[in-house]
């Protein structure tokens, strides 16, 4: 017998049950994997509130796991029974103790990073990569401003790009928050409920603004984050923990001063295989070479994910969390 998290219908942290669910048998270019460790992801509150609607319900959430490749079904050339592996992004299915799941979007594991470390890292880590080297290419020099550097991404954005020789501003909610951040290669963390991050930003930056700010908090950030760019600097948006940002006059872009703005995602960055396994390479270099650690920070049973989702919207947890079926 197989469990799994099961939601009938979209809502509060409550809707999501813990019910029996067999995979089935792998089909051609499926594989099978028994997994070891679950990723905890605001991408998945969205799934489970309806606001990023799943394809049909009754579903299983869950967009990052890692384990064992117990079966391979037919054409299968990527992986075989037995491998360690892990994967991020679509589709959904993670929250379970066995899953279904293409094989084209497994990747293998070195041996140096374990599952819990894996299932904390391929989703937020493959992120920090697409926003770091994708969205805009961060170089030694640049300055960054990323909102929520305690959170997951943010730590290891602030990480990467520290080793990548740029100077990092960070918004956090607490002192506790600015010391996690700091450690991490944020250079001048910012308290964003004392501070006004704008006129913060433009104190460390003599007034020129940052090169590019990655914004994954929305509604409650979004103008004023690009208040803090220079001239043709880059406003990354891509989350909406505060929820969506409103609709608005593309001309402030020009006004403002001819900033760039994009909305990506990891899915679109990482749709090619070859893409995939070139996110999936380049954040194992980065976290074997210790520019890049990940440390679980907390941990919860996966029957126990309504706990998790309740605890994740209230800004509860810092860095990356786990789910241990």
């Amino acid at each position: 017998m197989s469990m799994a998290i099961v939601i009938h219908e979209t809502g509060g942290p409550d809707v999501m049950r813990w019910e029996e669910m067999e995979p089935g048998e792998p089909g051609t270019g499926e594989a099978i994997v028994r997994h070891e460790a679950v990723g905890l992801n605001f991408i998945d509150v969205y799934h489970r509130s309806g606001l990023y609607p799943l394809p049909q319900l009754p579903a299983v959430p869950g967009m990052e796991g890692a384990g064992v490749v117990e079966k391979v079904g037919d054409g299968v050339t990527e992986v075989s029974i037995g491998d360690r592996v892990a994967y991020a992004g679509l589709p959904p299915g993670a929250y379970a103790e066995r899953r279904r799941i293409p094989a084209h979007r497994l990747i293998r594991l070195p041996e140096e990073i374990s599952a819990p470390q894996a299932a904390a890292m391929m989703l937020q880590g493959m992120t920090a990569r697409y926003l770091l080297r994708g969205c805009y290419p961060v170089q030694a020099g640049d300055t960054i401003l990323i909102q929520a550097a305690a959170g997951g991404v943010g730590l290891i954005v602030c990480q990467w790009a520290k080793h990548i020789g740029a100077t990092v501003i960070g918004t956090v909610g607490s002192e506790a928050k600015a010391e996690l951040a700091r450690a991490n290669g944020c250079d001048h963390p910012i308290l964003y409920k004392t501070e006004d991050f704008a006129d913060r930003v433009s104190d460390i930056t003599d007034g020129r603004g940052v090169d590019v700010v990655y914004d994954s908090v929305g509604q409650t950030t979004f103008m004023k984050s690009l208040d803090t760019l220079r001239p043709m600097g880059m406003m990354v948006s891509f989350g909406q923990s505060s929820g969506p940002v409103p609709s608005f006059d593309l001309s402030i872009l020009s006004a403002k001063g001819s900033l760039f703005l994009t909305r990506p995602s990891l899915m679109t960055y990482t749709a090619r295989r070859e893409d995939l396994v070139a996110h999936a390479e380049d954040l194992f270099e980065v976290v074997r070479r210790g520019a890049v650690s990940i440390e679980v920070r907390r941990t919860y049973p996966l029957a126990e994910a309504a706990r998790a989702h309740q605890d994740l919207e209230g800004r509860k947890t810092t860095g990356s969390s786990v789910l241990i079926p």
